[in-house]
């Protein structure tokens, strides 16, 4: 039991031996000045009606049941109308940090989903261009956010949607066919919602060189395959590049191939969740909160666009997916509302909120104070590549990360590349790098540092304090983070640790200190770079042992693993005192 547990569990004793009504639950939160203590509670005040008693007196009567020595309390007062401030003892609050040192990798793993399957799916774009920064805020969410389920008990499937088929792919035919008649000589005619970009001439190129007997591109459907299959070619280098693995990759033809869409159609007619009107086949969607029915077949005898949808998410649930989580841009808002309908119409005991989505808003990419629209091969935006090969993975991952997903995000170049404290990716991978750098220069092999026989108590610095409440805070803030399917939470949380990181090292020295202290604070710098390569992890960044630069300040090249590095100036100066 957690230090944090054992002082809710000594709270919830004393409150229960005071008469508290059944289901109380104590609510412990962090003062937002740490000279009040390191826990506060509420409890008095919300059991003051039900034991008819002043708040005040009911935290005194609390504080006087409750054995403080067994939860590592040093100091417990009485503040304000009811308020409990909890000061806990410095050996018993840092020698938590023991978990962190046994568990390593592991430290802040749950098992809250006990197992069960859970399908995110992310990223699924039309196999008709290179993958824009929308598709990367995405893939980097989708990744995230697989992985907090992973870290906390769910058995994840990563799942890509492939949009393979419907009027943008035969568009991305014809586009490719106008470019293979430019290339023979005919003036360039792109259809209407046709493709532009430079990526379109150079799969025109790969097919006419495929396909010799065919240099006008003639055979539509030979085009089509041709240029689909390059795009998802293309599409999987920028999803390795950008360290992204799928388990499933499911096409949205197979739904019409195996007869899924026709099936789940006629099963919503046999449910008279349909009607017929101006040659149309309509769903009754406002039978299901939606403000007005929705066309299903056109007049044409084409689906719209969200019954396959409908299809797919019937054969996820009918593949064992009791949850589902879709990654998905704002604009399919609309969506979600006609899919959820149709489920519900079915009536095959779907849940109402089946699947969950979250959605993100658009990202502008700014460099050198301006707007970055255009990327040569896509012709009209930014591609993810774009961005890996402007600032590294790392810095791309991160700052993608970094925001609420629901919330607009700027993306800024020269921050992402800056080498200062100031780049929020940068100050953390540092933190990491100068806490590497203490093991590194005092000849320690970080292994040899268990814990055993530190005197904790001596971890009692204010900095000291605030780091190591930091560092048992992970496993809480994970399973949030995990639960609300928010990854910023987690990359917000590293930034205020690697803050608290640079403070404790500007103002403890490590080595070269009585050896009780110095096994201390090996202890507690050990902790503190394992739990920011956990965080790192879970957003799919490095945690380089070192960092490099230029000093005459030419261009650094971004880290993308362990082993992409600058080998020049060092600038992580052993961990202690940079010149």
């Amino acid at each position: 039991m957690s230090g944090v547990e054992q002082l809710r569990a000594e709270l919830l004793r004393s409150a229960r031996a005071l008469g508290a009504p059944e289901g109380v639950a104590p609510v412990l939160e962090r003062p937002r000045d740490p000279s009040h203590g390191d826990w506060a509670t509420n409890l008095a005040m919300t059991l003051s009606k039900a034991l008819a008693k002043k708040p005040s007196e009911i935290a005194r009567a609390l504080i006087d049941g409750m054995d403080l020595a067994a939860a590592g309390v040093r100091e417990a007062v009485v503040a304000g109308p009811g308020f409990i401030n909890f000061r806990i003892d410095a050996g018993a609050l840092a020698s938590q940090l023991r978990r962190v040192l046994e568990q390593g990798a592991a430290y802040g793993d749950s098992q809250g989903g006990a197992g069960k399957p859970v399908v995110v799916e992310f990223v699924s774009a039309n196999p008709t261009g290179p993958l824009h920064v929308g598709h990367g805020r995405q893939a980097a969410l989708g990744d995230a956010i697989s992985t907090m389920l992973s870290r906390t008990g769910w058995q994840v499937s990563r799942e890509f949607y492939y949009n393979d088929a419907g009027v943008q792919i035969a568009n991305l035919a014809l586009s490719t066919q106008a470019r293979l008649r430019e290339l023979a000589g005919d003036p360039l005619e792109i259809p209407e919602g046709g493709y532009h970009g430079e990526y379109i001439v150079e799969i025109a190129r790969a097919y006419a060189a495929d396909h010799p007997q065919d240099p006008r591109g003639d055979d539509l459907d030979a085009v089509r395959v041709h240029a689909v299959k390059a795009l998802r070619h293309e599409q999987d280098l920028d999803l390795k590049a950008f360290g992204v693995r799928f388990d499933v990759y499911f096409l949205e033809s197979s739904l019409y191939s195996d007869g899924q869409v026709d099936r789940t159609v006629r099963s919503l007619q046999q449910a008279g969740a349909t009607f017929e009107e101006g040659e149309a086949l309509w769903l009754r969607t406002t039978a299901y909160g939606d403000d007005k029915d929705r066309v299903m077949r056109k007049r044409d005898g084409t689906y719209t666009y969200f019954v396959p949808d409908v299809a797919y998410h019937v054969n996820k649930w009918g593949r064992g997916f009791t949850r589902a989580i879709n990654v998905q841009g704002a604009d399919h808002h609309s969506t979600v509302t006609r899919v959820r309908a149709g489920l519900q119409a079915l009536g095959v005991g779907i849940p109402h909120g089946y699947p969950e989505y979250v959605l993100h808003q658009m990202v502008t990419v700014m460099k050198g104070g301006e707007e970055m629209k255009i990327s040569k091969r896509a012709g009209s935006y930014i591609t993810v590549r774009d961005l890996i090969d402007e600032v590294g993975r790392d810095a791309v991952r991160y700052f993608l990360l970094m925001r609420k997903g629901d919330s607009q995000l700027v993306f800024d170049v020269d921050l992402a590349r800056s080498q200062s404290e100031d780049n929020p990716v940068y100050y953390i991978q540092m933190a990491h790098a100068r806490l590497s750098g203490i093991f590194r220069v005092g000849a320690i092999a970080a292994d040899a540092v268990t814990g055993a026989g530190v005197d904790w108590a001596l971890l009692d610095s204010p900095e000291e304090r605030e780091l190591v409440k930091s560092l048992l805070d992970w496993p809480r803030l994970l399973a949030g983070a995990a639960e609300s399917t928010e990854p910023h939470r987690v990359a917000n949380y590293l930034l205020e640790t690697a803050r608290l990181v640079h403070t404790w090292y500007h103002k403890n020295h490590v080595l070269g200190e009585p050896e009780p202290v110095m096994q201390a604070r090996l202890a507690l710098a050990k902790a503190a770079r394992q739990v920011l390569q956990n965080g790192l992890s879970v957003l799919g960044i490095t945690a380089p042992d070192r960092m490099y630069w230029y000093p005459w300040g030419g261009r650094r090249r971004p880290f993308t693993s362990g082993v992409d590095r600058i080998r020049s100036h060092e600038r992580s100066c052993g961990g202690q005192r940079c010149p």
